[in-house]
């Protein structure tokens, strides 16, 4: 009798980590479970005004262990647990750690529990904007373009900016670092037993993305490329990684201490981790040149092409291409948008003000009540706001905003850009503010899509993943008419966990390559939004006015500029 195989995919976003176990025949799911960070709800060790964003690792292992246990349980306990054959891991990234010779992230050895330097510096912490600045320029002195592969800029968010911001920011872990590490990197490594750094297998994805890592490098750039762009880098690159690996493959199987706490077999795979995005796309059910978007906090945009389709050609100003970073053998050319849903996530915040700060004090309820009412008109914030801008005319919406609260990613990454709101009025409501705000979210779509046109390369399709695409029927018709393209809403609600699962049935032998297991396991689209074409030619206006306000910004925006490390010393 054929027993049926089961597989998890572990998701960690950036507030939560979800994991889910699916049939590997089929795709179907069995059961699912979320858990929220508990240290970074209380929002410690982050300080938004300085864009420091840390997460513990703590709240990683945590989460893994609650999350998997939870689904077994949840499935049918041992008579399930004895079927999963295979484990695959994605995660945000850039969020790199520093770590000892055995490849334990810092904050967890005596010394460093609290140290914030000693964490995981999540995809949005910009504390290294000076470093990325320096390695921009540091980078036109030689005669390899080794930021060529990267979109030609290097980001705030990427790797090599966060490890020397750390390191010229604190000497204790400075002293204590052997080594750095991804996240989705030693997630794999702690479910398999490493306890050597240096064979810790590296992710193909984040390497090649935000580590300057290339085939045709041969591996990362020279260390002379890094003792010069600051002596305390002279040697790093020997401690890090030569070689790289797809998702497909294997990064070991089971330890007996994490077979004993998940109450797993040691015979389970555990394959070799990637980011969120590029996981999700798989899940997503991504076609060459069709464009998948994972819209959450943040959107990270993930297109795939035959790499004999490029031909060398290059893409400026996105977050770099990488051979066999989503699929195997082909392309994957990653975009995205710095702040998304986070957008909204402020909005939101800005307008509950008085509910965070007052509405405890209020001598007419009790607390519980005033707890039970806040979380109540709190959960209703965006579908109200959404609802009420869906009605507003033409002459009522002429507010316009640009998305770079969080700086921008794509295209051309400048993560100190600010965002803006004009032509406010006293009849400037907050579902006018609201609605100009998600046009300029779509418009910053937008950028992203005549980005890779203008570089030849076509965009033929739009796929929408994550809980925006999920939630916000307003949201998601809005941009398929400023994109004026049809988008597809993939019907699996955790698709980034989904994608995890494919890559750990394909890992794990059940299917011959990640192909296969999309085709196998796939659960296909619950949705499509259509162009309104009465809406296209005033998003059309609108996306020029925007285009303009941001060229206005960029070019006029005045703030103090902070000398460089080396000038201040």
């Amino acid at each position: 009798m054929k027993l049926t195989k089961y597989v998890i995919g572990i998701d960690y976003g950036s507030d939560s980590v979800r994991s889910v176990i699916v049939n590997a025949e089929n795709g179907a799911e069995l059961s699912s479970s979320v858990y929220y960070y508990k240290r970074w709800q209380k929002n410690l060790y982050c300080d938004p005004s300085s864009n420091q964003f840390r997460q513990h690792p703590l709240d990683y292992i945590e989460g893994l262990e609650h999350t998997v246990k939870d689904c077994i349980a949840k499935a049918g306990g041992s008579s399930i647990a004895s079927a999963i054959k295979g484990i695959s891991v994605d995660t945000t990234g850039s969020s790199p750690v520093a770590v000892d010779k055995t490849g334990t992230p810092l904050a967890l050895t005596p010394g460093f529990e609290e140290n914030p330097n000693a964490m995981f510096v999540l995809w949005k912490d910009h504390t290294g904007i000076r470093e990325a600045a320096e390695i921009n320029e540091h980078a036109t002195k030689f005669e390899t373009n080794y930021l060529q592969y990267v979109g030609g800029i290097y980001s705030s968010e990427w790797f090599w900016a966060k490890l020397l911001h750390v390191l010229r920011a604190d000497t204790a872990v400075r002293d204590a670092a052997f080594s750095w590490v991804e996240h989705c990197d030693w997630i794999p490594f702690l479910l398999t037993g490493g306890n050597n750094v240096l064979k810790m297998k590296r992710s193909r994805c984040a390497a090649g993305h935000k580590a300057l890592w290339a085939e045709q490098f041969d591996g990362l750039p020279p260390d002379e490329f890094f003792s010069q762009l600051d002596p305390l880098l002279s040697g790093f690159r020997e401690r890090l990684f030569q070689d790289t690996h797809t998702s497909d493959e294997a990064a070991g199987i089971l330890s007996e201490e994490w077979a004993t706490r998940l109450g797993l077999s040691t015979e389970v795979v555990v394959g070799v981790g990637a980011f969120d995005a590029h996981m999700g796309a798989v899940g997503g059910q991504i076609a060459p040149y069709h464009l998948c978007k994972i819209m959450g906090t943040s959107t990270c945009d993930i297109l795939i092409a035959p790499s004999a389709d490029l031909d060398g050609r290059l893409v400026k100003g996105i977050c770099g291409q990488v051979n066999g970073s989503v699929i195997p053998g082909m392309m994957g050319l990653e975009a995205g948008q710095s702040a998304f849903g986070d957008v909204y996530a402020w909005f939101k915040n800005l307008i509950s003000w008085p509910l965070n700060q007052l509405l405890s004090a209020s001598a007419l309820i009790d607390g519980a009540t005033a707890i039970a009412l806040k979380e109540e008109l709190e959960s209703k914030i965006i579908s109200r706001l959404s609802e009420q801008a869906q009605l507003l005319t033409d002459e009522e919406s002429g507010e316009l905003a640009v998305d770079w609260l969080n700086g921008r990613r794509t295209p051309d990454a400048n993560q100190e850009l600010k965002g803006a709101i004009t032509s406010l009025s006293l009849g400037s409501d907050a579902p006018r503010i609201f609605r100009a705000l998600v046009a300029a979210t779509c418009f910053g779509a937008k950028c992203i899509v005549e980005r890779f046109r203008d570089q030849g390369v076509p965009v033929e399709g739009i796929i929408g993943i994550g809980g925006v695409a999920k939630k916000s029927p307003y949201i998601m018709q809005m941009m398929a008419d400023v994109l004026e393209m049809p988008i597809r809403i993939h019907r699996f609600e955790h698709t980034c966990a989904l994608g995890a699962a494919m890559f750990a049935a394909v890992a794990a032998g059940i299917h011959p390559n990640i192909e296969a297991a999309m085709e196998a396991m796939g659960t296909g689209f619950e949705a499509e939004y259509q162009p309104n074409q009465k809406n296209i030619a005033r998003y059309r206006k609108q996306y020029q006015e925007y285009l303009a306000l941001g060229n206005y910004l960029e070019h006029h925006h005045q703030k103090d500029i902070k000398p460089s490390y080396h000038e201040q010393l």
